[in-house]
């Protein structure tokens, strides 16, 4: 006997086809460092610090015993609550919103080390990542949950209106027949009781005896 197999989890990644899956990865990549380099180079413009790609992809950056470390903590935080835009435009499936903001961390680890040759050693960075993966998980989801269950609306202001003549419609027909058992004799009254029936007196008539 052929076992059946079991269905894929609710939300799973499964459930997309794998162009598509690679195809919101690398959009939702491109967004995050996109606004990442937007920020932290306005941040170095206003702080009058050099701007250079080591502060978006070097993970020698990130100190703890430097303001510069510290601001970019912060902005890469910034960062991840702009990064749940695109998830909630891209994704806008609260079971898949873990996935994908996993996959967006780990990603930026592998390109940190190719970049700086290293794995990242420096726990201000470990700390920064878990953060930042935990506070994009929590923001996106809540998102599209608040997206998922607002409630659909068909048609607008037209349906009101005509539910509104509707009920017009059927609150003058009540008021008719009620009209109608008030009027008297005409139409529509007694409409559930029947004929009438006039009673007549019957003279008795005795027979005579034969």
């Amino acid at each position: 006997m052929q076992r059946r197999r079991r269905p894929p989890r609710a939300g799973a990644l499964t459930e997309l086809p794998p162009l598509k899956i690679v195809k919101k990865i690398v959009l939702l990549q491109l967004a995050y460092y996109a606004c990442a380099t937007v920020l932290i180079l306005f941040t170095a413009l206003v702080a009058g610090t050099a701007f250079s790609p080591d502060l978006i992809l070097s993970w020698r950056s990130l100190r703890g015993d430097t303001t510069v470390g510290w601001t970019l903590s912060f902005v890469w935080l910034l960062n991840s609550s702009i990064g749940v835009i695109f998830i909630l435009l891209l994704v806008a499936r609260s079971k898949l919103v873990p996935d994908f903001s996993l996959t967006i961390h780990f990603i930026h680890l592998i390109i940190t080390s190719l970049y700086s040759h290293a794995v990242p050693t420096n726990l201000l960075w470990w700390g920064l990542q878990a953060a930042s993966a935990a506070w994009m998980i929590f923001l996106g989801m809540w998102a599209c949950q608040w997206r998922e269950l607002r409630p659909i609306i068909f048609g607008g202001a037209s349906n009101q209106s005509s539910a509104g003549q509707i009920q017009s419609t059927t609150d003058e027909e009540a008021d008719g027949d009620l009209a109608g058992y008030s009027r008297g004799r005409g139409r529509g009254r007694n409409r559930d009781v029947g004929p009438e029936y006039e009673m007549v007196g019957l003279k008795e008539s005795v027979d005579d005896p034969v």
